[in-house]
């Protein structure tokens, strides 16, 4: 029966779940209501996205609690949620989260985002990721072991795990990156918009970008880049394989920079996990895979249960709103 409405926030995107008390998904839902794409300003956006998207969900079975982690919980969001710095766990998370009240008397619970700021190093913070690190360690959040798990994404982290918390996290702006310079450079000008390559060919291109960047030296990476026109002039490559050689390229760097950062622990006696879905962490996979020689494992999304671990540190499940929910 369902019990639970969970959702991911994003910056360009939101996705509901309804969920039941054990955590299984009953429905998905969609929209393009991101916090930067809202129907209306200001709280009154955010409202008509949740009645859009939750209304029918609230109405059929008389929800009265929910959650919701990313963007929303930003400054731009509907109302911020702080950083928790680390380490953290799912009960950290839920100690600092925030509260706003939805449309037809529901009672939304905010994640907030996490911080990492290292002594004598550079802070960081990550805002969503978290949740679907919850979800990813499942029932082994509570063992004593430590583990490395990759998000990619517009800016992809790479996290030390202990125990089941979070100790330090890592992010690269690749993403972003390769969206710049395809949009905004020169080397966007040979990279024709909707025609894609061959299969075989685009993957070819890709490994030939890892390849260089695991030729490279530092401060390369400007060099390197600049071939994704040049190869297109010459003839050498095929226009529209020249994006997929580029993202081998700047993830091909982020792949060799996080070799060096956690050595052994990227080794092929490990199985790295992949948090996500999508041709992105696919290439994730494959770009691992001839840097590092292991075989990760591609988990999927894992947020909806993240968020179900973060209602139950919240205790929504023993509430009376939730047991009249769910009754």
């Amino acid at each position: 029966m369902a019990a639970l409405i969970a959702l991911d926030w994003g910056t360009s995107s939101l996705r509901g779940f309804l969920m039941d008390q054990d955590g299984k998904v009953l429905e998905t839902r969609a929209s393009r209501h991101g916090i930067q794409n809202l129907p209306a300003s200001g709280p009154q956006g955010f409202e008509q996205a949740f009645v859009s998207m939750c209304g029918e969900w609230v109405e059929r079975h008389h929800i009265q609690a929910a959650v919701a982690c990313g963007m929303v919980g930003s400054a731009q969001g509907w109302r911020e949620a702080p950083y928790v710095p680390c380490p953290a766990d799912t009960h950290s998370l839920a100690s600092q989260a925030v509260s706003v009240n939805a449309p037809l008397g529901v009672k939304i619970m905010i994640a907030p985002g996490l911080s990492y700021d290292p002594a004598n190093g550079r802070p960081d913070v990550m805002r969503g990721e978290e949740i679907q690190i919850a979800g990813a360690l499942g029932d082994d959040a509570n063992t004593d072991s430590e583990r490395l798990i990759v998000l990619p994404g517009t800016h992809s982290k790479w996290v030390e795990v202990k125990d089941g918390s979070i100790e330090a996290f890592h992010s690269y702006m690749t993403g972003e990156l390769f969206s710049a310079l395809r949009r905004a450079t020169i080397l966007g000008r040979l990279m024709p918009d909707g025609e894609k390559p061959a299969a075989d060919v685009a993957a070819g291109a890709f490994a030939k970008g890892i390849g260089l960047a695991l030729e490279s030296g530092p401060g390369d990476l400007a060099h390197q880049v600049f071939s994704a026109r040049t190869l297109g002039l010459f003839g050498r490559m095929e226009h529209a394989a020249l994006a997929d050689y580029l993202s081998g390229i700047v993830i091909g760097h982020e792949l060799v920079s996080a070799r060096n950062r956690f050595g052994a622990r990227m080794t092929e006696s490990v199985s790295l996990p992949v948090i996500g879905d999508g041709d992105l962490c696919a290439r994730y996979v494959e770009g691992i895979r001839i840097v590092c020689g292991c075989a990760p494992i591609l988990l999927g999304n894992t947020a909806p249960a993240g968020l179900h671990r973060f209602a139950a540190a919240l205790g929504l499940f023993s509430s009376a709103s939730f047991a009249r929910a769910s009754g």
